[in-house]
């Protein structure tokens, strides 16, 4: 099998590399061959089978030197986040946009129908109801949501031609990302977790009561790689799926954290809520998506194993810098 991976220098971008790499195969299929397109890449890789090519997604000739080699699948992850894509509206509609329909029709003509995994997000919702369900329809406030579902409906329009075998899924808050700063408002979530466990002061900027949906990196991956391995045969016109985040609050994450890292971790901890913030971020209901469920993809389990998940080296951290035990 033969992958292509845009956005391969992000933060779920390197992750999914690196189990592609140590995994070697999709659904049983060896890799033969991964191509990675990023606007740059942060250190060199010397890895048989594996090539980098620099360029935005938007850059017809990266492109189309990334597609050389005619994938089999295609995990589309390159974005602007969200903060981002909201203050630059024409970085946005380049990338997030113009580059996801460039990398749609260049896959429509080699004419191969390859799997196409897509990343959207929670963004696509505006003002949410009390429960989501899989049926709860998007409705986006800001430009980023927007952009992320014109993807989800060319997604879905080019499946229905069978230019692509196309999977979407809308990622929850994927955690823990590092410091960079690269525009994601929603970025309180992994800082939260990092610098707690690191033992280092955190002012939040929702409250404690803050509600939020929750995914490890790792989880990620996993429902990235099973988005993949779902037979053509179970789809049909169902390719947009909700995954099926953990909802806790910030209060109760910092609960967990205590509970693995010991108690000094709630002496390290300041509310200090943004009404903005917590609003688009802060106030997330209650999720039920059994289609999702249904479907094979998952949570974590609980907040012990997010935090083990998504922090993997960092056991008793918070011990050894504090003295706590």
């Amino acid at each position: 099998m033969k992958v292509l991976v845009t956005g391969a220098n992000g933060f779920i971008g390197k992750a999914l590399v690196r189990r592609l790499i140590g995994t070697g195969t999709i659904a049983d299929q060896s890799i033969s061959r991964l191509d990675l397109l990023d606007v740059h890449f942060d250190a060199p890789l010397h890895q048989p089978g594996v090539a980098r090519i620099e360029g935005s997604v938007s850059d017809h000739d990266a492109l189309r030197r990334a597609l050389a080699g005619s994938p089999d699948c295609v995990f589309h992850l390159a974005c602007i986040a969200g903060g981002a894509a909201e203050a630059n509206y024409d970085l946005s509609l380049e990338v997030n946009l113009k580059g996801t329909l460039h990398l749609l029709e260049t896959l429509r003509a080699l004419q191969q129908s390859p799997i196409l995994v897509y990343t959207s997000s929670i963004g696509v919702y505006g003002r949410l109801p009390e429960l989501v369900t899989d049926d709860t329809p998007a409705a986006p406030t800001w430009t980023y949501g927007y952009h992320k579902f014109i993807g989800e409906l060319l997604m879905a329009d080019y499946a229905r031609r069978n230019w692509v075998d196309s999977r979407t899924i809308r990622l929850p808050g994927i955690v823990v990302r590092p410091p960079a700063n690269v525009g994601a408002l929603s970025a309180f979530m992994s800082d939260i977790i990092r610098e707690l466990a690191a033992g280092r002061p955190y002012s939040c900027p929702v409250s404690a009561e803050a509600t939020a949906w929750w995914m490890s990196v790792e989880c990620c991956v996993d429902n990235l790689l099973h988005a993949a391995s779902i037979s053509a045969g179970r789809l049909g016109a169902q390719r947009c799926w909700m995954l099926p985040a953990m909802r806790f609050s910030m209060g109760e994450l910092v609960d967990g954290l205590a509970d693995e890292y010991g108690p000094a971790v709630r002496s390290l901890i300041k509310y200090s809520p943004n009404a903005d913030i917590e609003e688009r971020f802060g106030r997330l209901p209650k999720m039920h998506v059994p289609r999702a469920e249904e479907t094979g993809f998952k949570h974590d389990g609980s907040i012990a194993a997010l935090i083990k998940r998504a922090l993997p080296q960092t056991s008793d951290r918070i011990l050894q810098s504090t003295g706590a035990h």
